[in-house]
Order: C-alpha cells, then structure tokens, then sequence
C-alpha cells in the first residue's frame, strides 16, 4: 500500500497518547495495534529513504578523490525538505486516525500442538 506521505497531516513533535483510544481506534487490543503501527513506520521511512536516495542520486557527480566535497544549494534544500517532514511513527498514527490504514488479522484457525517427548 503506498500512500502519499506528505499529503497526510500529521504532528512534528512527540505527543502522549492515550493507551485506551489507540487501543479503540486499532485493532481492539493494544499490542497487535502496535505491531501493525510499526510495521506501517518501517514502510514508511524505507519510502522516505528511497525517495531521498533517488532525489540525491541525481547530484552524484563521479570524482577520483574523496577531499573534493562539492556542496549544492538544491541538495541541501531536498534534504532540509525531508528533515522536517513528520517522523514516519507520527505519519503512520495519523493514518489510522484518519481511517487510512487498513489491515488484516489472521485469525488463528489452528489449535496448538502439544510437544512430544
């Protein structure tokens, strides 16, 4: 599921949250809403860091000495850009606040097995 990340709305700075409403607002129970909120983190900063590599990858110049250190104006702005982007925690909360994040949970059909001897 690929989204939008700068469209979404959401806080630039920590906020408390309240256990029982991410609770209500998840899944019904708190440890598999947080499972699938980090889950949806790490697919959000992976999309960030891609999209910034393949931004910046456009200023590599190819030179034979690592002294040379050429700095850009229009790379130091995208990366500025991306800095105060909100964090990917805050992106994916705001998403299952707005009811854009959508999930599926397994029901467990099997029975556990007893280990054997």
């Amino acid at each position: 599921m690929t989204m939008n990340f700068k469209s979404i709305k959401a806080e630039k700075t920590s906020l408390t949250r309240d256990n029982h409403e991410l609770e209500v607002s998840g899944t019904g129970n708190l440890f598999e809403t947080i499972v699938i909120l980090s889950s949806r983190s790490k697919q959000l900063a992976i999309e960030m860091k891609d999209e910034l590599n393949s931004k910046l990858e456009e200023f590599i110049t190819p030179t034979d000495s690592l002294e040379e250190v050429f700095e850009n104006r229009e790379q130091i702005e995208i990366s500025k850009f991306y800095e105060r982007l909100p964090k990917p925690h805050s992106i994916a909360m705001a998403e299952m606040g707005q009811n854009l994040l959508s999930f599926d949970l397994e029901a467990e059909t099997t029975e556990p097995k007893e280990l054997e001897d």
